[in-house]
């Protein structure tokens, strides 16, 4: 099953979903130290490895992060050749002064915004299913 690439349906189907938490990014040089498997989303860059860990481990691990989102997946099936969708929804979030940091995973989106902000996000993401 590749997804949905249709940007209408994309959009109609979109049903945000807030998982509880407080989530952070962090930067590590030597996987050894952490577990893959309590990352959410870890991705090597040159500068070391981005992890994104709940804020509890990342403190119990004395990780330091400058950022505490909340984590909203789009739970509709979107295929990674779709072409708009995260135009989309990032130009509405953007629309009400609203940060993003977006990982395509193979059948959704996520998204991580501010803690504060994640009321809003959710509304502003309901919002382009209507």
């Amino acid at each position: 099953m590749t997804g949905e690439t249709d940007l209408v349906k994309m959009l109609k189907t979109l049903k945000p979903v807030h998982t509880p938490g407080d989530y952070v990014f962090c930067v590590i040089q030597d996987l050894a130290k952490i577990n893959i498997s309590d990352a959410v989303m870890m991705f090597r860059e040159n500068e070391g490895y981005t992890i994104i860990l709940k804020k509890e481990l990342a403190d119990s691990l004395n990780l330091t992060y400058s950022y505490i989102a909340g984590w909203i997946t789009l739970t509709v099936h979107s295929s990674l050749s779709a072409v708009g969708l995260t135009e989309a929804f990032s130009k509405a979030l953007s629309a009400e002064g609203i940060s993003c940091n977006v990982v395509a995973g193979y059948y959704h989106d996520h998204i991580f915004v501010a803690k504060p902000d994640v009321t809003k996000a959710m509304e502003t993401l309901s919002k382009l299913s209507e």
